[in-house]
């Protein structure tokens, strides 16, 4: 979510209020802002995006309300100590958060465990639910939508209360993404991502009986946005609802559900799409299992009805295969509507991951292309660009971020290029600032800030832009030539790996390492600084965002389904250095092919390539000295030659995400982008022309996408 204090200041209307007020005190408003803590709800771009679609319905003016948990530890605090990531546990609650409201007599209790017999769910473990309200404010339209945060308690329904008892309700809501590597971690989240999909569907109910509405026509009135896999569980839990508690048969309990639920997917990684055992499924949720037995019964025999499939097929797209509970084929089955994130995104799920999903319900599968709310991530964080913006084109485009194609006719204009070039140098100060507070790493600011912050994972390749850094190194220190004509660049990277994921780890230190020997080299380190930021967050992202002039979005073509950094950076003018992968496409769409630096393999190259199974990354190394002299320098990092062993193997014997096989296409692109920002005149144009035409990535677009196609929700304030 990010801080609150000054998001809800700006959109409640009362910021300048505040800030004048304040300042006859000669307090600051922003280290105000400090005292309070990134709330730990959520993590990566998924939680981000599920934060700025919050902004956008309350300042839209739609009835769309937030449900999950009350994570009472986020997913970590990162250190980096000897190089390596160390997790400490992030407190977030133990500062008052005080947008929050407890609603104890909303309080539910939801089942675990016990057993079932003639579909009677006997001797649960209960659970008590308690919401907290967190009030999300619109901007300036009266208007207060809410986050509801589900608690977990005691339940008086419990009668035996012994240790292991407590402990289980206390571990529910005790910390955000826990470690799911062992049983007990998977125990866990199976348990968290039932009690939050659970409390949501029976506190739309309990709502909607108290109007006085019949439970058969709950779909007129609601919609279940399912946002990626982690809430599946909203579909048979709504089954049970209707079947067990409202006494409906299952057709039109069905009937319902399937009206009532929409999917969002969110990847394409087969990886990530949940699966769960299904013995361990049936012990912790036994009723819930007998409602998906019936499910995949009925959705198989639907498939063999088509006589669409193969035998071969219906078996790789039933919801139960191989011992296990996939999640995903779930979700299509169980809604209306199932949408991928960006325009490739959509079409990859068309025709290759859930092609046959798609050849028996094409009328479901729609696009709708991520967005960011430009509250937080331009006019909260880049005063400077607001001031030229206004001036310039006036105001009105802070309503309607489409307007921001007006400053296309400054590109050519030198005093506002100025005008940018400085707004630019201000917010790379102000996190040059940050780092050398926080970390004694001192910037250049006359330097090309190369920034590359997501979380730290394979397929985004924080490998690929390493071993390009590597290269850079080495040749400033043997190509005078090189040297004498190489436009002074700093390497930011920002990443958290997931705590179980070595290869990650592995990673981020070989990152920190490079930076040490690179940064303390005084016959180069006035040309090149490669920082790794430590604890990447939304508050650090506020700095990050508007101070880039190069951002880095080279996920392997077909693997990121859409991206949202890519939209901040755009947004406060930094320059794509990227694959045509996720949303990249549609930004080079809108800002044009010539503002931005695009190399390597296509979406079908890649496929392709996956496809006939020929790719050799052991030649493509033999056959590049770069490369050679890249690994021979790893070597030379740690006193055992082998440390980094593991990460050149790797590349060597797989490199699945074609690191190596893109690496001459990401140098030349490099060379290109670093040529280029010698002529800051140009580079300005390229700047302006992101900013002018990123009026297409805001939420506000995004929303009003979901809202027309799938939700049709009416406005609740006029």
């Amino acid at each position: 979510m990010g801080r609150l204090i000054t998001n809800n200041l700006e959109n409640s209307g009362y910021y300048d209020v505040v800030k004048s007020a304040f300042k006859d005190f000669n307090v600051d408003l922003n280290e105000v802002e400090h005292a309070e803590s990134d709330a730990g709800l959520g993590n990566g771009g998924l939680g981000r995006l599920s934060a700025c679609f919050l902004d956008y319905a309350a300042s839209l003016s739609l009835p769309l309300y937030g449900n999950s948990l009350r994570y009472e530890k986020g997913f970590f605090t990162q250190e980096i100590k000897n190089h390596q990531q160390v997790e400490h546990e992030d407190h977030w609650l133990d500062k008052p958060f005080i947008w929050e409201t407890k609603k104890e007599d909303e309080a539910l209790h939801v089942p675990f465990y016990g057993f079932v017999e003639d579909t009677v769910l006997k001797n649960p473990t209960w659970v008590k639910a308690v919401p907290y309200d967190v009030k999300v404010v619109g901007d300036q339209n009266g208007v207060v939508t809410t986050l509801r945060l589900w608690g977990t308690e005691p339940s008086e329904r419990q009668k035996n209360q012994d240790d292991a008892y407590l402990k289980m309700v206390d571990t529910i809501d005790d910390q955000l993404y826990p470690d799911d590597s062992t049983f007990a971690g998977k125990e866990l989240r199976l348990q968290q991502q039932y009690l939050f999909s659970a409390t949501g569907v029976m506190h739309a109910l309990r709502e909607h009986k108290s109007l006085g509405r019949d439970i058969k026509d709950l779909a007129k009135y609601y919609t279940f946005q399912i946002n990626d896999t982690h809430p599946t569980l909203v579909i048979p839990e709504l089954m049970r609802l209707l079947m067990d508690e409202e006494g409906l048969r299952y057709d039109d309990a069905w009937k319902i559900t399937t009206e009532t639920c929409a999917f969002t997917n969110h990847t394409i990684l087969a990886e990530a799409l949940e699966k769960w055992n299904v013995d361990f499924f049936k012990t912790v949720l036994p009723r819930i299992y007998e409602i998906v037995l019936e499910i995949n019964r009925r959705f198989t025999k639907a498939l063999r009805a088509k006589k669409m499939f193969s035998d071969v097929e219906i078996k790789q797209m039933s919801i139960i295969g191989d011992h296990q509970i996939r999640m995903a084929h779930m979700c299509i089955f169980g809604s209306f509507s199932v949408n991928g994130v960006a325009a490739l995104h959509t079409e990859i799920l068309k025709n290759i991951e859930m092609k046959n999903f798609y050849k028996m319900y094409p009328q479901k599968f729609n696009n709708k292309t991520n967005g960011i709310t430009h509250r937080r991530w331009l006019i909260h964080t880049n005063h400077e660009l607001v001031k030229i913006l206004d001036e310039k084109i006036g105001t009105s485009w802070r309503q309607d971020l489409t307007k921001l194609e007006a400053f296309d006719k400054f590109k050519d204009d030198e005093a506002t290029k100025q005008q940018v070039l400085q707004m630019k140098l201000a917010k790379k100060q102000a996190l040059a600032d940050r780092i050398y507070q926080l970390q004694g790493i001192k910037l250049d600011v006359n330097s090309l800030f190369d920034i590359q912050v997501k979380r730290l994972h394979e397929y985004k390749r924080q490998l690929m832009n390493l071993l390009h850094i590597i290269y850079v190194y080495q040749r400033l220190k043997t190509d005078k030539t090189f040297k004498d004509n190489y436009s002074a660049h700093s390497f930011i990277f920002g990443a958290k790996s997931a705590p179980s994921y070595y290869m990650a780890k592995k990673i981020i230190e070989l990152i920190s390492t490079v930076s040490e020997v690179i940064n303390q080299d005084e016959d180069t380190n006035h040309l090149l600084k490669v920082v790794f930021v430590e604890n990447y967050n939304v508050t650090y992202a506020e700095y990050i965002m508007p101070a880039a002039d190069l951002s880095e979005q080279i996920s392997t073509a077909s693997k990121e389904a859409s991206g949202t950094g890519n939209m901040k950076f755009m947004m406060n003018g930094a320059l794509t250095i990227g694959t045509m992968d996720g949303a990249n496409v549609e930004i080079v769409e809108e800002a044009g092919l010539e503002n931005e630096f695009i190399f390597g393999m296509s979406s079908k190259e890649v496929n392709e390539l996956y496809k006939n199974n020929t790719y050799q990354p052991r030649k493509v190394f033999e056959n590049d000295p770069r490369l050679q002299k890249a690994f021979e320098f790893m070597s030379q990092l740690n006193t055992d030659p082998n440390y980094f062993n593991d990460i050149k193997d790797g590349l060597l014997n797989k490199d699945y995400f074609f690191v190596l096989k893109d690496f001459d296409a990401y140098v030349k692109a490099h060379e290109t982008a670093n040529e280029a920002f010698k002529n800051q005149s140009a580079w300005l144009t390229k700047s302006m022309m992101n900013i002018a035409h990123s009026g297409y990535f805001t939420s506000d677009r995004t929303i009003e996408n979901y809202n027309n196609d799938i939700w049709h929700l009416s406005k609740i304030y006029k």
